[in-house]
């Protein structure tokens, strides 16, 4: 499934002729009391979800999930770009990031100095908004910068981050959106009293302080999105869709005459105008009693006084009757995008409707672009997506050009197939494959509570969780859809009323950057910490018992013919995931990758390869090959009453697919187009400079065919190598419902095995190299920022190391809590995004590897790279951070749970690495008896004043190579030199 937003409505019968014809009464509210607490809920709803509402306003959404000791927690409030004030775009974001500084209360060593301080900066600020005068504004930009830095000095930087580390919590994020801003956590179960205290604190009275520099962290931020043509065509295609309302006329981060004054006096108006209990939420899915949960939060909140709310309320758009032509150029390659504008989510019809036909376009199987386009490579690649807002939604057409073929001529294609989709030339049976294949999915959701939390999420911010009722029957409602209805729905707002976006490669003269202001670091006092973050670390927390592996008894073997199968059993429900585990991967042969490619376009001795595509979708099942260095994995999944015939499509595929002269041709073109793109993003650039740097000149990133030796590969070699893969040696993994005898029995007549595996071919090693000098690899590429990786080989892998080398990540690295986000991105505003890690080798015999990485604007790579060598060169020692790593460390192993086939892949992951045990309980026993000594000695050891390769990608016009010389030897790679062709 490509949607995220999904249905999780009726999952009674997933295949079935008739239905349509059997669906459940329309789901209404009910009401029930429980605990002193009313609730609505509705009968059936596979998430038991219960929606309170305090005296205050205040929306409380609770899902029970009890398979893991784990809470997934959203705190969304119903306010975003669209409610920025025309005069402030982008000021939801900008309150967003601050939510994170503290009140009076916490982030604060001296609440009564610091306040006076921060009003003069308030009013340092106005003052800078009114000024025209260049020469003027940075006199009073050096007055902001200069107070700014007296503040810091009472303030303690990243409170916040500290306490939900030190409770265990993980991904602790927000992010703003149109129609929201939202907050989100996943915490251990046991620490809800602690996570209640911090946010009912948080939202109490936010103090807006290190403004400045988190300020400049959102002009890294709108850089980076200069940088990014897949957000300038987002951009420009709701501009031109939305000429009046704010989907298209604001943008979450803001404009650059925005940014560059900001207003702390109406982000302060905007959080007491829309951070009312009113207008906001909190969802949590996992392991807690509602009953208890909600009497904590309504003491926690009931602080929190109500007011009015007026949400953005647009004037309707006028339709749109003529084709609206745009264009973005940038550095990345051409593609093109349509949108259609379309009713929002809140008219039920209307999205089921749009979501049908969406799937009946693009559904990444058997969708008309699918398989008139992308199967039969008329387009390099190309896709539908429905993007579901509260007014409006938007549907998107995008594709790829092939070698030679104009932009025009792609639009051309996809609008062909919208053709199609409206004259009804599809198979009404899609219908019914499109719901099987979403409950299928509705019932993947439940598995997690990420993915139960966020469709209730939607529904609060649509509309205040009333939805959820059409939400629950939308899967019915689907079912009833008729093929008429589709067409019919097409045919009215399917016309020539769409914009079409052409992303041309070439230099955007339009950019402007955001340029960098004179700041000062700031005092972070991170070894410091405020009486109210004691109190919450101090709040007791009742004891959770890690639960470790026990490789022996929880992973089952057993036997099917030659082959070994690692058996994990679904308890949970119906869906099954097999996989054979080859021992052959891109070391072995440079054809893998190829023959995988190819398999999607082969037909077999009785299915089209369009047919084969259909069937498993028709199946609600699917298969992917992912082939790896060494292990290339085949894996199907789907429901186990399908499991039969799914195995046999799979199999005959693998057996007996057919070469295809014409489809290989097509593919080599498509190949050779792809390899020119590649050279074009600056992601893939990045990552083939790093290969390079830990491995030298050959290494895995460029080991591949070159474009003679892929020209000379004829269709016969290929089928011949992928009826070869399952006579090589592999494993069977099964996760499902079935017993594993029963499974034994039946795989061995559905996957026919050898008598014995035929050979492996020679594996090619590819050997870590040591970093013996310092040394520049430089790439050019046209953007607005740089972007710098450090790379360092050192010792090899040894297990005793795990404990040591995971406090490091986690101290050093690995959060918004660790030193190098906190000094890098906190004190110094030197990048938007910034980390550092210790890379333990997937297998025993390889090399640790140091990563690090600094993305900043070009102009601050010298202070950048100074920064990141400062902290390698010298571990900060900050007791209190320690200590915070340590017990969050701790408490995030005690309520980790590995399950399903998870168990699996951890105990093949082990194998690799020559252990046979669980590596966590190592690590978790270990913790206590580490001290910074411990961390001291293992930098200085291997990271202080080492040599590094520092891999470079940026633009030479603002970067000059020869600059790069003060940091080691400097070598620019060609684009063949780092690709292999």
């Amino acid at each position: 499934m490509k949607h995220v937003l999904l249905s999780l409505g009726f999952m009674l019968i997933l295949i079935q002729p008739n239905l349509a014809q059997k669906t459940q009464k329309p789901t209404q509210w009910q009401t029930a009391t429980s605990g002193g607490y009313s609730y609505r809920y509705i009968p059936n709803d596979p998430l038991k979800a219960r929606f309170y509402t305090l005296k205050n306003g205040l929306s409380v959404i609770l899902s029970v999930n009890k398979k893991e000791p784990r809470i997934f927690s959203f705190m969304p409030t119903r306010a975003g770009s669209n409610t920025d004030p025309r005069t402030n775009t982008g000021l939801a974001h900008y309150l967003e990031h601050m939510l994170f500084k503290g009140t009076d209360k916490y982030g604060s060593l001296d609440w009564a100095k610091e306040k006076p301080l921060l009003d003069q900066i308030d009013a340092l600020y106005e003052r800078y908004n009114k000024t025209t005068d260049t020469v003027q504004r940075k006199a009073i930009y050096r007055e902001i910068d200069q107070k700014s830095g007296e503040a810091a000095k009472f303030a303690i930087a990243n409170e916040y981050d500290k306490m939900i580390a030190n409770m265990g919590a993980q991904n602790s994020n927000a992010f703003t959106s149109y129609e929201v801003t939202c907050y989100l956590e996943d915490i251990p179960s046991n620490a809800l009293d602690r996570y209640l205290t911090l946010q009912a604190e948080r939202f109490r009275q936010p103090v807006l302080r290190i403004f400045h520099t988190e300020l400049e962290a959102v002009y890294e931020e709108k850089n980076r999105s200069l940088d990014n043509d897949p957000w300038k065509v987002e951009e420009v295609l709701m501009a031109a869709l939305f000429p009046t309302h704010n989907y298209g006329q604001q943008t979450t981060i803001g404009t650059v005459e925005h940014l560059k004054n900001p207003s702390l006096v109406e982000i302060r108006n905007y959080f007491n105008k829309y951070y009312v209990p009113n207008n906001m939420a909190i969802i949590m899915a996992g392991d807690l009693n509602p009953d208890e949960v909600i009497k904590k939060i309504d003491q926690k909140f009931s602080y929190w006084k109500p007011k009015e709310v007026q949400l953005y309320k647009p004037v309707a758009e006028a339709p749109l009757t003529s084709i609206q032509v745009r264009e973005v150029f940038g550095p990345t390659p051409d593609n093109v995008r349509i949108g259609f504008r379309l009713p929002g989510v809140l008219d039920v019809k209307a999205a089921t409707l749009a979501t049908l036909a969406d799937e009946i376009m693009s559904n990444s199987a058997a969708g008309l672009i699918d398989l008139n386009l992308n199967k039969q490579q008329k387009i390099l690649g190309g896709g539908s997506t429905l993007e579901k807002l509260k007014d409006y939604s938007v549907w998107s057409l995008s594709g790829r050009p092939k070698k030679g073929q104009s932009l025009e001529e792609v639009k051309d294609l996809l609008i062909g197939q919208v053709e199609k989709l409206k004259k009804g030339e599809f198979d009404e049976k899609m219908l019914r494959a499109i719901v099987n294949n979403y409950k299928l999915n509705a019932i993947r959701e439940l598995e997690n509570n990420y993915s139960r939390a966020n469709p209730l999420l939607d529904a609060f911010v649509n509309s205040k969780g009333d939805s959820w009722p059409d939400y629950t029957r939308r899967l019915d409602d689907m079912s009833k859809i008729t093929k008429k209805e589709v067409v019919d729905f097409a045919n009215q707002w399917f016309k020539n009323n769409y914009v079409v976006v052409y992303k041309r490669k070439g230099e955007d003269k339009s950019i402007q950057k955001v340029e960098k202001p004179a700041i000062t670091p700031v005092a972070t006092n991170t070894d410091k910490q405020s009486p109210f973050l004691k109190s919450v670390n101090d709040t007791e927390m009742a004891p959770v018992k890690p639960v470790w592996l026990d490789y022996k008894k929880d992973v089952k073997r057993g036997k099917a013919g030659i082959s070994e199968v690692l058996y994990a059993s679904n308890v949970e429900n119906d869906i099954f995931r097999l996989g054979y585990r080859l021992k052959i991967g891109n070391y072995h042969s440079k054809l893998l990758g190829l023959a995988t490619q190819y398999l999607a376009f082969l037909s077999t001795d009785q299915l089209s390869a369009e047919q084969v595509s259909t069937e498993f979708y028709n199946l609600a099942c699917s298969y992917a090959i992912q082939p790896g260095n060494e292990y290339t994995t085949i894996r199907l999944t789907g429901l186990q009453e399908n499991f039969v015939p799914a195995v046999k499509l799979l199999e005959s595929l693998l057996r007996t697919c057919k070469p295809d002269e014409k489809a290989l041709e097509d593919l080599k073109g498509r190949i050779l187009k792809q390899r020119a793109d590649a050279k074009l993003n600056k992601g893939a650039i990045m990552q083939g400079l790093m290969q390079y740097a830990e491995y030298g000149a050959k290494n895995p990133f460029n080991n591949q065919l070159t474009n003679d030796e892929l020209a000379k590969v004829t269709a016969t070699e290929l089928v011949g190598f992928i009826h070869s893969l399952v006579t090589l040696p592999h494993q069977i993994i099964y996760y499902g419902p079935q017993p594993l005898a029963s499974f034994e029995q039946q795989i061995v007549g559905l996957h026919q095995l050898p008598a014995a595996f035929a050979t492996l071919p020679s594996k090619q090693d590819f050997k870590q190299l040591p970093q013996d000098a310092n040394q520049v690899l430089f790439a050019d590429y046209d953007m607005v920022q740089s972007e710098i990786s450090w790379v360092r080989n050192t010792n090899t892998y040894d297990p005793a190391q795990a404990p040591v080398v995971e406090f490091f990540n986690n101290y050093f690295g690995g959060g918004m809590a660790s030193v190098v986000f906190q000094t890098l991105r906190e004190s110094k505003a030197l990048a938007y995004s910034t980390y550092a890690y210790y890379n333990t080798p997937p297998k025993k015999g390889e090399q640790y590897t140091l990563i690090g990485y600094i993305g900043s604007q070009a102009d601050k790579l010298p202070e950048a790279v100074a920064g990141m060598n400062e902290l390698l060169n010298s571990l900060p020692d900050s007791p209190i951070a320690l200590e915070s790593a340590k017990k969050g460390m701790k408490k995030a192993y005690e309520t980790e749970r590995v399950l399903q086939d998870g168990v699996i892949y951890s105990f093949l992951d082990a194998e690799e690495k020559g252990l046979d045990y669980d590596e966590r309980q190592k690590i978790y026993d270990a913790l206590d008896a580490l001290s910074y000594t411990d961390l001291k000695k293992f930098s200085e050891q291997y990271l202080a004043n080492k040599p590094y390769t520092y891999c470079v990608v940026a633009s030479e016009k603002r970067v000059n190579p020869t600059d790069l010389a003060k940091y080691g030897t400097v070598k620019k790679l060609t684009l063949e030199e780092i690709f292999g062709y």
